[in-house]
C-alpha cells in the first residue's frame, strides 16, 4: 500500500467526483482511477461506486478514510518538523483568534514573540467559531486563542489563561447614560455595534434578549479593530458590549461610559487550543509561554 494512493483516495472522497479531484491533483483521470484500483487490490475491497453525480464512499471506503484523516494529520506534523529541524528555524505560527482576545491579548503576545524570534513569521485568522475549530481540527491552525470550553471540545488540549467581565457600554451623551437603572426591556429598540455575526457577544446577546422576551438586537456595525467600534460608539447612539477592562481603558478618552444592565454581565473564560498529541513548533511552545505571562498581568491588572 503507498501512501500516494492513500492520499488520492482521500482527495476523491473529498471532491465525490474522480474528475474534479484529479484536477485537484494534477493527474489525468484515467491515471487516478488506477491508482484507486491499486488501492482497492490491496485493502481487497472496493472503496467507491460510481453514481451519476460522481463517486460514493462504500462502507469499507468510510471505514477506510476515518482512519486517512488522522493520518494526513500526522504527515504534516511530520513534515512541519522536519522542517523546523531541517530548515534551523524557529517556524511559522498558524494562528486563530476569537475577536475579543485579538483586539486585548493578541497585539501585546505577537510583539514579544517577534522580538524574541525575529525570523519567525506568523498568520492570524479572526473567524466565527465554528470555522476556526474546524481549521484547527484540520490542522490549517496550530494554536487557537478561544473561549474556555467546559467540556473541552472532543480531540482538543485547552489550556486556560484568563477571564473577562463583558458590559455594555455608550457614549456619555446616550440617553441610557443618564438612568439610574436599566432595565433589559429598554434595550428593545436600542442599535448595537459588535465584534462579529455569529460570535460569542452576538450569540449571547441574541439569547439573551430571546429569553427575556424581546425581538434581536438590531445590529448597524459589525467588526474592525475594537478601536473603530470604541470610537464609534463614542460619537453616536450606538451601544457595545466588551470586557469592562477594556472599557475603562479608554472610557475617559473617547467619552465612552457603562451601562449597568444585570442581564449583560457575562463572564468568559479564554483559553489557548491545540490538537491533542498534535506537533507544536518552536513558535508554538514560545507563544504559549507568552500568553500565560500575558494572562497573569490581565490578571494583576484586574
Amino acid at each position: 500500500m503507498e501512501l500516494r494512493d492513500i492520499e488520492y483516495f482521500a482527495v476523491v472522497a473529498e471532491h465525490g467526483h474522480l474528475g474534479r479531484a484529479a484536477e485537484t491533483l494534477g493527474l489525468s483521470t484515467p491515471a487516478l482511477s488506477k491508482s484507486l484500483r491499486r488501492l482497492e487490490k490491496e485493502m481487497q475491497a472496493k472503496l467507491v461506486t460510481r453514481t451519476p453525480k460522481g463517486v460514493e464512499l462504500t462502507p469499507e471506503g468510510s471505514a477506510l478514510l476515518a482512519h486517512v484523516r488522522p493520518l494526513r494529520l500526522s504527515l504534516q506534523d511530520i513534515a512541519r518538523e522536519i522542517a523546523d529541524l531541517s530548515e534551523g528555524r524557529a517556524g511559522h505560527l498558524r494562528l486563530g483568534c476569537a475577536p475579543g482576545a485579538a483586539d486585548y491579548l493578541l497585539p501585546a503576545a505577537v510583539s514579544v514573540l517577534l522580538r524574541d524570534a525575529p525570523d519567525v513569521t506568523v498568520s492570524v485568522m479572526s473567524e466565527g467559531e465554528p470555522v476556526m475549530l474546524a481549521a484547527l481540527r484540520s490542522g490549517q491552525l496550530e494554536l487557537l486563542l478561544f473561549n474556555h470550553s467546559t467540556p473541552p471540545y472532543e480531540g482538543i488540549i485547552q489550556e486556560y489563561l484568563y477571564t473577562d467581565e463583558f458590559v455594555v457600554y455608550a457614549s456619555t451623551k446616550h440617553r441610557l447614560a443618564k438612568l439610574g437603572r436599566v432595565e433589559i426591556a429598554d434595550l428593545a429598540q436600542e442599535r448595537w455595534a459588535i465584534p462579529a455575526l455569529d460570535g460569542f457577544s452576538h450569540k449571547r446577546l441574541i439569547r439573551t434578549f430571546e429569553d427575556n422576551g424581546l425581538p434581536p438586537p438590531l445590529v448597524r456595525l459589525v467588526g474592525g479593530p475594537i478601536q473603530t467600534r470604541f470610537q464609534a460608539i463614542g460619537s453616536s447612539h450606538l451601544l457595545g458590549i466588551a470586557p469592562r477592562r477594556m472599557v475603562r481603558q479608554v472610557a475617559p478618552r473617547l467619552r465612552l461610559t457603562e451601562i449597568m444592565v444585570k442581564e449583560l454581565v457575562w463572564i468568559r473564560d479564554v483559553g489557548v487550543h491545540y490538537r491533542k498529541d498534535a506537533y507544536l513548533s518552536p513558535a508554538a511552545r514560545r507563544f504559549i509561554e507568552i500568553l500565560k505571562t500575558r494572562a497573569k498581568e490581565i490578571a494583576k491588572d484586574g
